[in-house]
């Protein structure tokens, strides 16, 4: 088919997401139990896929992680966890960290009147994630169509005793946004 990715490209794609599903998500529904950081062993994962259906090697796993664009996912000491977006209950042992003054948040239209009036929250995550540059934060607002790129003043919010922490991959973590930290572009 015509504009249709790879085979292999699909097939990254797919243990992306059953990756993201179970280590971020439903981690019971393969019978796995991550540990209080969101760890697992590898083996144990590929282990309970299997056991589910769903095989994929040590090899495909290395190429998820080393292959995707936005380092979902972290490998340390035969272990892996997601680097965030965790819905189930998990403490990533980050550390407290001074932000940029200025973050982003990508959405689209439709939230935002909603986010003029609540500011931005983790909705089923367990943190609000901002993105280090707009570039960033225009492709997150994108998967869910025209984007709108917010700024969010992280100095201001910093000062104010606001917390923030940063995943290994880069992506910026706090509780909530109040609207009054946040500006909105004039068109969306």
């Amino acid at each position: 088919m015509i504009g249709e990715p790879p085979a292999d490209e699909r097939r990254t794609v797919k243990v992306s997401k059953y990756l993201s599903k179970h280590l971020r998500h439903q981690p019971e529904r393969i019978g796995l139990t991550l540990d209080e950081s969101g760890w697992v062993e590898i083996d144990t994962l590929i282990a309970a896929a299997a056991r589910h259906g769903f095989r994929f090697t040590r090899s495909e796993l290395d190429h998820v992680v080393a292959a995707n664009d936005k380092q979902r996912f972290a490998v340390e000491n035969g272990r892996i966890r997601a680097s965030q977006g965790h819905s189930i209950d998990v403490d990533l042992k980050l550390p407290p960290a001074t932000p940029p003054a200025y973050l982003f948040h990508g959405t689209v239209a439709r939230n935002v009147a909603a986010i003029r009036a609540e500011g931005l929250r983790p909705m089923n995550r367990h943190a609000v994630h901002l993105s280090p540059d707009r570039e960033t934060a225009t492709r997150v607002g994108a998967r869910r169509g025209r984007p709108v790129v917010l700024s969010v003043d992280a100095g201001a919010m910093h000062r104010d005793g606001h917390t923030f922490q940063v995943s290994a991959n880069g992506v910026w973590l706090t509780a909530a946004v109040p609207p009054g930290y946040l500006r909105f572009p004039d068109r969306h």
